[in-house]
């Protein structure tokens, strides 16, 4: 085909098939801003870990009031189209508000973000310092940037909050929807495969290895088809729990009791109660035992060692 009919077979296309931004009418946020965006809500909540050049700390106030005055303007933009998008009447008040108070929430966010470090630094012995984890970890990206999109999430803004979070699972192979809800000290290791679903709920002091997925059963279909929005449909995981690499937990029913561990390649669709430990054994199948009898296993004992808390 010759250039001129590749062009005239792409507009074609574009005119026929749809799939593009909504040009002359609501446009949707921009990839690119919102991309922005979470680079610099990083350096809000990291302040001088990832700047060009050194910062110094007589620089601090000036360099964070610019900052907040640039973010603040385009997150009102992405926000406002978002809102735009659903129909909002009033979408550029609504985004200054909201925007405004996903800011007001830095503080808070910071504090908790600090767990997430302190987490990952005692939770690995190869950690260095606190300033290795905050820089080369990618658990601290992902975490972070879920904990921003979830604070938009809870305020109901559409669209922002996926493209934020996918923003971090483009980086470091993580996808953590901007709905679950997260306690502190949350460490992800390796941190690449990991899917958490919007309805999961995870306690404190949780520790994920790679390839972990706290997912939904099949769905629900209404009388039309379509699935069932709405409902619980991934696992509530306790205080104090250790999911070990390639584990599968399913389910809105499926509570994992606190100070359990979940072994290497366990598929789990049903509760278990706290201090237990469930372990696959072949062909399929997952052994659950309470800690106190976990020497008594047919685990062996390096591995029931290696599992004590």
């Amino acid at each position: 085909m010759s250039p001129e009919e590749i062009q005239r077979a792409l507009l074609a296309s574009y005119e026929n098939q749809g799939g593009i931004n909504h040009i002359d009418g609501k446009n949707l946020p921009s990839d690119e801003s919102v991309n922005w965006l979470a680079a610099e809500l990083m350096h809000l909540l990291f302040p001088g870990y990832f700047e060009h050049k050194p910062l110094a700390k007589d620089d601090v106030p000036a360099v964070t009031v610019a900052r907040l005055k640039t973010v603040r303007s385009r997150l009102e933009e992405e926000i406002a189209k978002s809102l735009n998008f659903v129909g909002d009447n009033e979408p550029d008040k609504h985004a200054t508000d909201l925007a405004c108070a996903l800011l007001a929430k830095l503080p808070e966010i910071r504090d908790i973000c600090q767990t997430d470090v302190q987490a990952a630094y005692e939770g690995d012995p190869a950690a260095r310092s606190v300033e290795e984890i905050i820089l080369a970890y990618p658990c601290v990206l992902v975490i972070s940037i879920q904990r921003l999109a979830h604070e938009l999430y809870r305020l109901n803004v559409p669209l922002l909050p996926r493209m934020l979070t996918e923003y971090a699972h483009e980086r470091t192979g993580t996808d953590i929807h901007p709905g679950a809800q997260i306690g502190t000290h949350f460490f992800i290791d390796h941190c690449t495969g990991v899917v958490i679903g919007e309805t999961a709920r995870i306690g404190n002091h949780v520790k994920i290895y790679q390839n972990v997925t706290l997912g939904a059963k099949s769905f629900e279909l209404d009388e039309d088809g379509n699935p069932v929005k709405g409902v619980k449909r991934h696992p509530d995981i306790g205080d104090h729990v250790t999911i070990y690499p390639s584990a599968t937990i399913l389910g809105g029913q499926t509570v994992i009791g606190e100070h359990s561990i979940v072994g290497s390649n366990v598929w789990l669709m049903k509760s278990i109660p706290a201090k237990s430990i469930v372990y696959y054994e072949g062909e399929g199948t997952s052994v659950v035992k309470d800690q106190q009898s976990r020497k008594k296993s047919s685990m062996p004992a390096n591995v029931a060692d290696d599992w004590m808390i």
